[in-house]
């Protein structure tokens, strides 16, 4: 496969998740409640093989080996993404925080973690959740401040710690069964003292409230008023859980901009159904050049940035990918997402605004995408650090020059 063509099988992929998505899993999730986890939705995603494409070989009966043994390839997870978004973003969210969730004891679990979470997770019985966030650490995850104290003598599991603080945003809080959660173990260590913890939603000391945003997915809060934890529930090494987390996050930035890839397609169908179907002036309003030059616009941008998501994911499974390529693909698809549903949007008028609209859903849903996983804004510093790398690199060797001939 070129990074420019997909399979046979992979195109057969992206029609079964479509269709898929709009015989089952629409449906449930127009049943849910807005704002909090849909389990009937989940439950589905596990029964109809979705979830396990994230996880690939684990089910109910498997014994898992944990450790990173088993690996979802980056692009099976874009194709999936985008075609799900461009029927049901619900089902898109619902699906990619399981994955978010549960890669971390994928990845990093030891085979005891893995035999007690990812059946559960890849059948959709377990709703997970990655919790990072903080209110004084967004997009400088290394900032955390959720501290884990020793917390008395070690137990079979060996040492113990218990968890004080609060994440924010968190998806999925607070009604999911079972989040990732990254604390500082080691003060004053920036990066290098964050480790990971698996914590069941039981744990005493662990509440939380939903939160209202202008997306439907839900999201809340979390308090951990000295949660329990051991060493039985520490993903990978102790002050190593930055890793865990930043492991996480390169494989589903690109990802990210799979979902809004999907979102866009779904808001320029729906422009020109409704540019060839309106009249306005004697005329449709595909017979308006204005009309078709600001779609044909969108809907290049949209193609350019769908291809930077297939390299991007593609060079990650080959190891060949980098932070800033996978930065480029979520800079330039969320960023053109939102033109191209705005642009959707600005042809259907004032129809579109209005509360239900496929439109208006999809405006509300693609402002997130900016923010969450890395804004925009730290996207581009990722970039430029590469750029400006390179550019010494090249200086240095001799090679570089500054224009002047």
């Amino acid at each position: 496969m070129s990074q420019f063509a997909l399979t046979l099988e992979q195109r057969e992929l992206m029609d079964r998740a479509r269709r898929l998505a709009g015989e089952v899993l629409l449906p449930l999730a127009e049943a849910g409640e807005p704002g909090r986890v849909n389990r009937p939705l989940v439950a589905a995603l596990g029964q109809h093989g979705l979830l396990g494409r994230l996880f690939p070989g684990i089910g109910d009966g498997d014994s898992g080996t944990g450790a990173g043994s088993r690996q979802v390839a980056a692009l099976d997870l874009c194709l999936l993404r985008e075609s799900i978004a461009q029927v049901c973003p619900e089902a898109e969210t619902a699906l990619a925080l399981q994955g978010l969730g549960g890669y971390p004891i994928l990845q990093s679990g030891t085979a005891e973690q893995a035999l007690a979470y990812l059946p559960g997770i890849a059948s959709g019985r377990l709703v997970m959740a990655f919790a990072l966030t903080e209110p004084e650490a967004g997009s400088d995850a290394a900032a955390l401040g959720l501290a884990a104290e020793p917390g008395g003598p070690a137990g079979p599991d060996g040492d113990t710690w218990r968890l004080t603080g609060q994440k924010l945003w968190i998806s999925n809080a607070p009604d999911a069964d079972v989040y990732v959660v990254f604390a500082r173990t080691t003060r004053d260590a920036g990066a290098r003292g964050v480790s990971a913890f698996v914590v069941p939603a039981d744990r005493p000391g662990l509440s939380g409230e939903p939160l209202e945003m202008i997306s439907p997915h839900p999201i809340g809060r979390l308090d951990f008023d000295g949660v329990p934890v051991s060493a039985g529930d520490l993903l990978g090494e102790r002050d190593r859980g930055f890793r865990v987390a930043m492991r996480t996050l390169d494989l589903f930035r690109p990802s990210v901009g799979a979902f809004t890839m999907g979102m866009a397609q779904a808001a320029l169908d729906a422009a020109a159904a409704h540019a060839v179907s309106r009249s306005a002036f004697g005329a449709t309003l595909a017979d308006r050049q204005a009309v078709g030059h600001l779609l044909a616009d969108a809907t290049a941008r949209v193609r350019a940035a769908r291809l930077l998501v297939y390299a991007a994911a593609g060079a990650y499974d080959s190891g060949a990918g980098n932070a800033a390529l996978s930065a480029s693909a979520k800079l330039l698809a969320t960023e053109t997402a939102q033109s191209a549903i705005d642009a959707a949007l600005q042809v259907h008028g004032a129809r579109a605004l209005q509360r239900g609209h496929l439109l208006e859903h999809l405006y509300r849903d693609v402002r997130a995408t900016r923010i969450y996983e890395g804004a925009s804004e730290v996207q581009r510093d990722i970039i430029a650090r590469e750029v400006f790398a390179q550019a010494r690199s090249l200086l240095d060797a001799g090679e570089g020059t500054d224009g002047v001939r």
